[in-house]
């Protein structure tokens, strides 16, 4: 018997759901590789997971669905469903759901999940999502063993755009998980509508079952995207070293979505290789980078507190986000699709900056606190002829909350 189905607490349903945020990444990306800081936010877009666990009486009867693991994935309109008995017949030895003791993912347990994802019916077009099936399937048999249960995915999120959807995932998911097997306990605060904070040792527990769930979708994650998920606000990253950093005032911004595919691995390497080729050039270009990365996490720790204060942090922040964008173009890692959302911000004196890898995917833009309603409807409608999709975001927000109703 799975040691979470046989505790008391978890005879009859349970019910938990968690969300976790996407991410920006304000200033850095592709210099922190070469050991320059970098500084990431929480954005208020969510990846939502809920979590239905039927009872796991004996031989788990009760008809097909409930003696059933199951994943319905909203935005994408599929449906996933691997009876328990498959799931034991197929781990084997191999499930050992220990909820307060994360692991990776051994090779022997990757084989088996992936003969369990040859049952399913992946659509050609989106075969792309196996790898996230594969965490799904890894972290609920390790946190809850072969519990019968459905949960239920949504998100804010776009796809691949840089947001840190696949992080979002991992921690929304991971959270529900732990909440539901009782291995992880809320804080004191409780928000208006009911969404709970997980205390700090909790976060930490949730954050390394992600991270797990993360190295299968991505080989070598940097553990920077579900780090900031979980934990939310902003944080300073350098040589592997996270520092917690507190806005003291709003931070609203638009994000471009380009729709336009990029190859992060290909960028990646292909500032390494111009690093190799001008080393001297570009340890200047990241030493740049890095004094606006330090020097953007002290602006944005200040508290301003009168219009004039608050503007005169603002055009701080947006001509460090304009060097940040020259020098990321110094990189080569900018793109036509982010050309034209510079130039079309910039008719409106806004300043934006590409986010994550470049090559396409989404661009920045900071929006003054006494900017107009007018002038962000002109801008949206004008980036929205070109094909692209607009969010109003707020940056620095919270991280993991659940919900248990």
């Amino acid at each position: 018997m799975d040691p979470v189905a046989g505790t008391a607490e978890h005879r009859g349903p349970v019910e938990v759901r968690a969300r976790a945020p996407g991410k920006i990444i304000l200033t850095g990306e592709h210099a922190v590789v070469h050991g320059s800081a970098a500084v990431a936010a929480a954005i208020d877009l969510y990846t939502n997971s809920s979590l239905l666990l039927r009872p796991a009486g004996p031989g788990e009867g009760g008809g097909a669905g409930s003696s059933a693991v199951e994943l319905d994935l909203r935005d994408s309109g599929l449906t996933f469903s691997w009876p328990c008995s498959r799931l034991r017949g197929a781990l084997g030895e191999e499930i050992s759901a220990n909820p307060g003791a994360p692991a990776p993912c051994s090779p022997d347990q990757l084989a088996a999940i992936a003969r369990l994802l040859q049952d399913q019916d992946i659509p050609e077009a989106k075969i792309w999502l196996s790898a996230g099936l594969s965490a799904f399937l890894f972290l609920y048999t390790s946190i809850l063993g072969c519990r019968p249960g459905k949960a239920v995915v949504s998100s804010d999120l776009p796809m691949g755009a840089g947001l840190g959807s696949s992080a979002a995932f991992c921690v929304s998911m991971s959270g529900a998980l732990l909440t539901a097997a009782g291995a992880v306990s809320v804080g004191a605060h409780r928000g208006a509508e009911g969404w709970e904070v997980l205390e700090k040792g909790a976060l930490e527990l949730v954050n390394q079952w992600a991270f797990q769930g993360e190295k299968i979708i991505h080989g070598k994650p940097s553990g920077i995207d579900n780090s900031v998920s979980t934990f939310g606000k902003m944080i300073k990253f350098k040589k592997g070293e996270l520092t917690n950093l507190e806005s003291r005032n709003p931070v609203k911004m638009l994000i471009t979505d380009t729709r336009v595919g990029r190859n992060t691995k290909a960028l990646v390497a292909g500032v390494s290789e111009r690093a190799s080729r001008h080393p001297d050039a570009m340890a200047s270009v990241f030493h740049a980078v890095n004094t606006i990365s330090e020097e953007l996490s002290s602006i944005v720790e200040l508290v301003a507190e009168d219009e004039i204060a608050i503007t005169s942090k603002e055009d701080k922040l947006a001509e460090l986000m304009e060097m940040n964008q020259g020098l990321l173009q110094c990189m080569g890692v900018s793109h036509s699709s982010i050309e034209t959302v510079l130039r079309t911000t910039l008719k409106y004196s806004l300043v934006s900056k590409l986010t994550g890898a470049g090559g396409g995917g989404c661009v920045l833009t900071l929006i003054p606190t006494l900017s107009s309603n007018i002038v962000l409807e002109k801008v949206t409608r004008e980036l929205e002829s070109h094909g692209y999709r607009c969010f109003k975001v707020e940056v620095g927000g919270r991280g993991l909350q659940v919900f248990r109703g």
